[in-house]
């Protein structure tokens, strides 16, 4: 199989909704697409703009300083304090590793690449892209023999599935049964709602707690797109077994896989400033204390949606019935059935729109009529 083979791209099928929406006489709310509006922190654009004099190539490595800053984040962040730089590499956003990690490691036909049953397509893709058999499974006790890599995504992206130490424990347990490589995505990791990660820090699956002090076989992806607004930056790393970054290094040292020297830079002074990623949770804190009581209000059910970026909705009825009403609202909202079978009756909608935005969205639904 070739990326020809891939079906269209499925947001083309939210069109028509969107052209329904924006017919609202107050407009369109998109509430669709987890694409941060909210400015980049000003210490980092000034960080990328003292980098600009780039005149020599990156390094694909990243710069000493970035990894000794994503090192130090895992620690101050993560609870993870025994990583060095051997551990850490920076990638040009999450997605091209989540789609090209199969790729990198080298799967095929005949591999099984096992995802979240309510999952971000990408991990499929990726899995289609080089011929292996995606096999969609939550619990671990179902990962199939012959899975060769299992990704877990923790806070989940739609539902906001958020594992626990003892469930990235079992599921480190289950993988080296399997002796696959497991890989967890965390890039909404700083963005605990309620439950336990009201005050608890979300874990990763390169906790010592979850590892037992081995991270053989464990990679860790995250992403500085949501809690640093620098999704247009495509700044994001991957960290984890030793062998494997060094595998992945040199893959994408032939592939020309480089973090611009500039982002390398601002990636840096992001990740040593917590300050900003408070402010900006606190600003997605107060559009979901207004979006999550107006829906239910108008009679959708919350599921899961712990942590993470969205509120992952359903009505009880098809997901596509649910995308109409709201259009007729104004609101455009992401379809379930594009995270997955399972995922019928359910829409997704991200906390990204300004402010004013989502306030007026709260509004519709409450003055409205579903």
């Amino acid at each position: 199989m070739s990326v020809r083979d891939l079906a269209d791209y499925p947001w083309d099928a939210v069109v028509p909704f969107r052209e329904r929406a924006v017919q609202h006489p107050l407009g369109l709310v998109d509430l669709s697409v987890g694409s941060p509006v909210d400015p980049t922190p000003e210490i980092i654009r000034r960080a990328l703009a003292e980098a600009t004099d780039a005149h020599a190539y990156p390094q694909t490595l990243g710069t000493p300083s970035l990894r000794e800053a994503i090192v130090a984040w895992y620690a101050r962040r993560r609870g993870v304090p025994d990583l060095t730089v051997d551990n850490v590499l920076p990638t040009i956003g999450s997605k091209e590793l989540v789609a090209l990690l199969p790729t990198l490691l080298g799967l095929g036909a005949g591999d099984i690449v096992v995802h979240p049953r309510v999952a971000y397509p990408t991990y499929e893709v990726g899995a289609r892209v080089v011929g292996a058999e995606p096999v969609a499974a939550d619990d671990p006790a179902e990962w199939p023999e012959g899975a060769k890599l299992i990704w877990i995504n923790t806070p989940g992206n739609p539902d906001g599935r958020t594992w626990t130490v003892d469930e990235l424990a079992a599921a480190v347990r289950r993988a080296r049964e399997l002796g696959a490589v497991l890989a967890s995505d965390e890039c909404y990791a700083e963005l605990g709602w309620d439950g336990p990660w009201a005050t608890e820090s979300i874990p990763s699956i390169l906790d010592p707690r979850v590892t037992g002090g081995r991270r053989s076989n464990l990679l860790s992806v995250y992403s500085l797109s949501k809690q640093s607004n620098l999704a247009g930056y495509r700044a994001a790393f991957v960290a984890g077994c030793a062998h494997i970054v060094g595998d992945l290094l040199t893959a994408r040292k032939h592939l020309g896989l480089m973090p611009p020297a500039p982002v390398q830079h601002a990636m840096t002074v992001a990740l040593g400033d917590d300050e900003h990623v408070a402010v900006q949770k606190e600003l997605y804190r107060a559009r979901r204390d207004a979006l999550r009581p107006a829906l239910e209000a108008a009679g959708f059910r919350i599921d899961g949606s712990e942590a993470g970026l969205y509120l992952w909705a359903t009505e009880g009825r098809d997901a596509w019935e649910s995308m109409g009403r709201l259009a007729d609202l104004g609101i455009l909202a992401g379809p379930g059935p594009f995270y997955g079978a399972a995922s019928g009756q359910h829409v997704r909608l991200a906390l990204t729109a300004a402010t004013d935005r989502v306030l007026e969205a709260a509004r519709r639904l409450h003055e409205g009529k579903l």
